[in-house]
């Protein structure tokens, strides 16, 4: 029994397991960074960011911050993720001059460690929505029922900072504040109210002053060994950019009337092809991002509307007043479309109106060639048979007055005042049921 616990004992140290509350000396330190607003794309980023570190057993994640703030839904996903993570998380604001601003104050406060650079901020954690009323403002009347939205909204946010800084620690009055009233605390000040718990220049030197620490992750004490440790800068992969592109409001705006008109196209050319597949692409990545932002239904709706308005102006005898409806509806639709003032997820009024304009062009190329196609002479039926000039292609045996045409790809039968000759020109001049009345032309029209 003795010898079988040696045995084990030294099967331990040989492959040089260390204890769970430790982290394995010489493990790296996983570098995720984040230098815009927070988004769908941020989140998908970074949650699968800290579950790969989990799988490739790092014993520090560093998320390096600079943004401006951004979407509620992300912000929450990313926190929940950090919550939930068995490695610790240091969010570090960083290089000089960055700052975590809304969302990204929630983020840092979240965080096992929160630290800043030099020349950095954060703060002005007030949930903004579109119709909430800006800090400063006057007190908001509670009858109101935006004003009482606005006022939830805020609460919830405040609630919400507060129990993550009881969790880590932190100045939890403060924390409240920068909801309530928008404040903002450079680094100095929030190392010296608690705030934050390291200030550092760099990676390297934020990592030798937390070589050593125990922080605690998914309940469990983890002792850090980061000085001098191997660090992994994980770059956002290709699934990130392109998230962060369709996700971006203006992009799924466009992508919206291009995967409108490419069906459109390819509803009136049936059989090209490209206009369909086009179309369906940039319209299912359209649909694809307006469910992962928070966009407003009503503003969908006019954007469509909109649309249709337009396309079914080519259609209708309306002289543009459905056309211009169309026009006004997209444009009030595309500047309701996100719901949201969040910084970094606005539609910019030009590329609106630039839109709206290249739709109007288009709506105003479909009306000429429409007006100019009333104005040709007809070219088909009775009105373009009549006066054609049509080739002789067999006369009959015993009736040479008689025999067969070629007139708009069919062979017709004939009737001439005169006799026929097979591969003579002659010109229609009436048409009675199924046969034609033709004349021989003259001689100058033979090489008609």
């Amino acid at each position: 029994m003795i010898a079988r616990c040696w045995r084990w004992l030294l099967l331990v140290l040989l492959l040089g397991i260390v204890p769970g509350g430790q982290a394995v000396p010489g493990a790296s330190v996983w570098v995720l960074s984040v230098d815009d607003a927070i988004g769908p794309a941020s989140a998908d980023y970074l949650v699968r960011g800290l579950e790969q570190a989990q799988e490739q057993g790092a014993q520090l994640v560093v998320i390096r911050l600079d943004t401006p703030g951004g979407l509620d839904t992300a912000m929450r996903q990313i926190i929940k993720a950090i919550l939930a993570s068995p490695v610790p998380v240091a969010s570090f604001v960083a290089p000089g001059g960055a700052r975590a601003a809304s969302a990204g104050t929630y983020i840092l406060y979240a965080s096992h460690v929160a630290a800043m650079a030099p020349g950095t901020n954060l703060g002005a954690a007030t949930p903004v929505q579109v119709g909430a009323p800006s800090p400063g403002k006057p007190a908001p009347d509670e009858s109101r029922e935006d004003d009482a939205l606005a006022r939830k909204q805020v609460n919830d946010a405040a609630a919400y900072i507060r129990g993550l800084a009881q969790l880590r620690g932190r100045n939890a009055d403060w924390a409240e504040q920068a909801v309530r009233e928008a404040v903002s605390l450079s680094a100095s000040e929030a190392l010296r109210i608690k705030v934050i718990d390291q200030v550092a220049r760099d990676l390297p030197e934020l990592l030798a002053q937390l070589d050593g620490r125990t922080l605690v992750a998914a309940d469990q004490p983890r002792q850090l060994h980061t000085a001098g440790a191997a660090i992994v800068e994980h770059l956002p992969d290709w699934r990130t950019r392109l998230l962060a592109v369709i996700t971006n409001p203006s992009v799924a705006l466009i992508l919206i009337m291009i995967g409108i008109y490419g069906l459109l196209f390819e509803f009136i050319n049936p059989g090209s092809g490209v206009g369909g597949v086009v179309g369906g692409i940039c319209l299912l990545l359209a649909l694809y991002a307006l469910q992962l932002l928070p966009v407003s239904y009503a503003g969908v709706a006019l954007v469509l509307l909109g649309v249709a308005f337009m396309v079914a102006e080519a259609f209708l005898p309306s002289f543009g007043v459905v056309g211009f409806g169309g026009v006004v509806a997209f444009v009030v639709g595309a500047v309701i479309l996100i719901d949201t003032d969040a910084p970094g997820f606005g539609i910019p009024l030009a590329l609106i109106v630039a839109l709206a304009a290249v739709s109007a062009l288009l709506l105003g190329g479909v009306l000429g060639m429409a007006i100019k196609a009333r104005q040709r002479a007809l070219v088909s039926g009775d009105a373009g048979l009549v006066g054609s000039l049509v080739t002789v292609t067999q006369v009959m045996a015993d009736n040479p007055f008689c025999g067969s045409v070629q007139a708009q790809g069919e062979q017709w039968q004939a009737r001439c005042a005169t006799p026929l000759q097979a591969g003579q020109h002659v010109r229609v001049t009436a048409r009675r049921g199924v046969m034609l009345e033709v004349s021989a032309t003259a001689p100058s029209a033979q090489g008609e």
